[in-house]
């Protein structure tokens, strides 16, 4: 069977609120309101895509889109 590739399915998100997302994922939690730590969770991550663009995504589609954006939910890829 033929992969899909890495983005699955495809992205909900255009270009333009993917660079948007990963530039408000760079300036961290606390610019977003988390204040009590400086770390990115799944469930932070698709409250702030929902903030940003009014869609849901569950915790797994958060996963996946991270991973098109350059980031993995441990750690900042370099």
């Amino acid at each position: 069977m033929a992969s899909k590739g890495p983005s699955g399915s495809g992205c909900r998100l255009s270009d333009a609120q993917l660079d948007a997302l990963a530039a408000a994922l760079e300036e961290g939690p606390a610019a977003h309101g988390w204040v009590e730590d400086q770390r990115w969770t799944l469930a932070r991550v698709a409250e702030l895509i929902a903030r940003l663009f009014r869609l849901r995504y569950t915790l797994r589609g958060v996963s996946l889109l991270l991973h098109c954006v350059g980031f993995s939910p441990q750690a900042r890829k370099h």
